[in-house]
């Protein structure tokens, strides 16, 4: 299974929350509750986020945490990068060279980077501001995959239906 990690995915959370009234002061407390997640790990998102320059403490009696950017300016890709901890890959060969002993001869990798192109460009495609938003009726059109190609059978030999 593909997955990001439970951090990025409260990470993500985050700061959809804070996207959705961007100009509002938040305080790890008030974060914790909008979120249903512990104040621990809000914490911890938090300064992870501050360190990746997504988002900005302010301190004092009306401090808190702001967005860096405005949400239109902030994809869910820079989430996933500052979270995860680097260039998204699904695979190490994705986003490297060297470091793999069957570089040179793999038939699978330039699709391994395709692959991970589209999804990239899935991530850089949605901003916080979209994440913010209710969400639209149909969400397809708005992709280049088409749900019929989503729907289709396998077509490998041992996906056959």
């Amino acid at each position: 299974m593909l997955k990001l990690s439970k951090l990025t995915d409260y990470g993500t959370l985050v700061m959809t929350v804070m996207a959705a009234q961007p100009e509002a002061m938040r305080t790890t407390t008030d974060l914790a509750a909008r979120t249903h997640l512990g104040a621990a790990t809000v914490a911890k998102l938090l300064k992870r986020l501050t360190q990746g320059g997504l988002i900005e403490s302010v301190r004092g009696a009306r401090g808190g945490y702001r967005l860096a950017r405005a949400p239109e300016a902030i994809t869910v890709a820079d989430v996933v990068a500052v979270l995860e901890g680097g260039p998204i890959g699904i695979t190490e060969c994705a986003v490297q060279r060297g470091g793999c002993g069957i570089e040179s001869s793999c038939s699978a990798r330039a699709n391994w980077r395709l692959i991970n192109r589209a999804i990239s460009h899935a991530l850089e495609a949605v901003t916080l501001a979209q994440m913010a938003a209710p969400m639209r009726p149909h969400p397809s059109t708005e992709y280049p995959v088409t749900l019929s190609r989503l729907n289709a059978a396998p077509t490998s030999a041992a996906g056959k239906v």
